[in-house]
């Protein structure tokens, strides 16, 4: 028994070791699904945050991240009116990483997104006006699922690019739907960018 509990000591202790900390920053193209709209298009935005990546094994680890991630779409309602919906989270993906070879690696896993700011920026006949819309008639709470795929240059400095699709509704009982009808608009994110590992 006493050798059991050692040896726990010496797996824990190896793992706790063996994680690394670090920072990552990069560029989001957003985009929401269409039901309801004439048209719509992705709009650029920024993400950054921190992760710790563990090692599970040789070959798989886990990273979960906290990020400030900027989502939303440039949307048009007719011919002389348009909108960029810009909603801001705070997102935890939590990535399940399959090392392929020492550099290169494949990630998939869930991301749960909590919103912190909801504006438009909207253009009616050439005239443009940036208006707060009130949180309340959006859904607080946001799911995705994220696929993606990474290169470390070195122990600490690598790239990373990452598709997430929303799984839940935005919108808050049709609310914030056109027109008031019942219409499901998702987000849906590619993500690029740098990460530093300490």
């Amino acid at each position: 028994m006493k050798k059991l509990f050692v040896g726990l000591a010496v797996v824990v202790g190896s793992m706790s070791f063996a994680q690394q900390f670090g920072i990552k920053a990069g560029a989001n193209i957003s985009s929401i699904s269409k039901d309801g709209f004439e048209d719509t298009k992705s709009k650029v935005g920024f993400n950054a945050g921190v992760f710790m990546n563990a090692p599970l094994s040789e070959q798989f680890s886990i990273q979960p991240e906290v990020m400030y991630s900027q989502m939303g779409s440039k949307v048009n309602f007719t011919d002389n009116a348009s909108a960029t919906l810009k909603l801001d989270y705070i997102t935890v993906p939590v990535m399940f990483q399959f090392n392929a070879t020492p550099q290169f690696y494949l990630e998939a896993g869930p991301e749960f997104g909590f919103l912190v700011s909801s504006k438009a920026k909207g253009e009616v006949n050439g005239n443009t006006q940036t208006v707060d819309l009130d949180k309340d008639n959006f859904n607080s709470f946001n799911m995705g699922a994220g696929l993606g795929l990474g290169f470390n240059f070195n122990k600490n400095i690598g790239i990373n690019a990452r598709y997430v699709a929303g799984f839940t509704d935005i919108n808050k009982d049709g609310e914030t739907s056109l027109n008031n009808e019942k219409h499901t608009n998702r987000n849906n994110t590619f993500q690029v960018g740098l990460n530093y590992k300490f």
